[in-house]
């Protein structure tokens, strides 16, 4: 098995840099198609669109209705087929981004992802992860190539909802955490390789920056600021998670937030905040996870408001029956689980998640005694 990185070609991230959108998009393409949804086209369609025209490209415009399933991913190809579009540029979350990848891959078109949160680590990736019409995550697919512009608004990302922020560091906290138990078994990344020394340090960079700085970027985000701290955990949610995840791997923090969206309770929540569930479940699923390393991380998953119990997601009261369906999932046949040293059952999940609630109960208690 070769050793493995696959990056974008180019990253951009600072303050107002979508103001310049034109100039950038214009070294990658000459007849855009734009993927937005309504709200984010009101935030930034005026600026953006005037500055596409300032750089002489001929905009094609459509609104994204919602899901990244293969019929809305269909119809944007059409489209740009239809336009004559030869470069594909998303504006938004991840489901926006993932659409553009795919429908770039069908058209045959260059793709431009510019995340208007930073809330996943969609943006750098070649993945697109599929969902059916009611939301229900369907799996993922790489299409080989990863975007070949990534353009990162600061101040557009500071001034987004902070519960989007704090999700993206629970996606983000994960990267490390599941980075190291493949490759503790010298498994395969997600592009078919071996991790990569630098995929590993840059794994390991994003955990060390979201220690240093989560708190404190947090704080500014809520005052709708950019600071040296929000640059930096905008890198490590974006940039860092991103090439982290796709040349590292993944393991069961994802395998169970995958599967959350299946209960009707979960419906609302943000992918990272899933992640952050799954990461304690998969601490209490590892043997070789390090207790105080693992305590430092729910300690910190608490402090920036990242749900650690049942009750969080809305699943209080939750039976093993119902988990169970989780379990199940976890340990059947391609299970992102089975990255782990050991073979993983269905029981195996469904204590570890059960565990999970009771460990983060105490430490959230522990956080209330005076």
């Amino acid at each position: 098995m070769h050793f493995t990185f696959i990056a974008p070609r180019k990253y951009l991230q600072g303050r107002n840099v979508l103001r310049e959108a034109g100039a950038h998009i214009s070294k990658v393409g000459k007849k855009p198609l734009v993927l937005w949804d309504a709200r984010v086209k009101g935030l930034l369609g005026e600026s953006v669109l005037g500055s596409l025209k300032a750089a002489a490209l001929e905009a094609a415009d459509v609104e994204f209705r919602g899901d990244s399933t293969k019929a809305e991913v269909a119809r944007v190809a059409q489209i740009a087929r239809d336009q004559g579009a030869d470069v594909i540029v998303g504006f938004g979350g991840g489901k926006t981004l993932d659409t553009a990848k795919a429908a770039a891959a069908a058209a045959g078109t260059k793709m431009v992802s510019c995340p208007t949160v930073a809330s996943t680590d969609s943006p750098t990736s070649s993945f697109t992860v599929w969902y059916d019409e009611k939301g229900v995550c369907q799996g993922f697919e790489s299409w080989g190539v990863n975007p070949d512009l990534v353009l990162v608004d600061s101040q557009v990302i500071a001034e987004a909802p902070v519960r989007a922020f704090v999700a993206g560091m629970g996606d983000a906290l994960s990267t490390w955490v599941e980075a190291e138990v493949v490759h503790s078994t010298r498994g395969q990344n997600l592009v078919g390789g071996r991790a990569t020394l630098v995929a590993m340090a840059i794994a390991r960079l994003g955990y060390e920056t979201l220690m240093k700085y989560g708190l404190e970027a947090k704080r500014a985000v809520e005052q709708k600021v950019v600071t040296h701290a929000v640059e930096s955990v905008i890198e490590a949610n974006t940039l860092m998670s991103g090439l982290g995840f796709e040349s590292c791997g993944v393991a069961t923090a994802h395998m169970i937030a995958n599967c959350l969206p299946g209960f009707p309770e979960c419906k609302g929540l943000m992918h990272g905040e899933e992640v952050s569930f799954g990461i304690i479940s998969q601490f209490c699923l590892d043997e070789n996870m390090a207790t105080d390393e693992m305590l430092k991380m729910v300690d910190w998953m608490i402090a920036v408001g990242l749900p650690v119990t049942f009750a969080e997601l809305g699943l209080s009261g939750v039976t093993r029956d119902r988990l169970q369906k989780i379990g199940d999932v976890c340990a059947g046949p391609g299970s992102l689980c089975h990255a782990h040293p050991f073979k993983v059952t269905s029981e195996m999940v469904v204590d570890a998640m059960i565990a999970a609630d009771a460990l983060g109960r105490e430490r959230k208690a522990l956080k209330r005694q005076p």
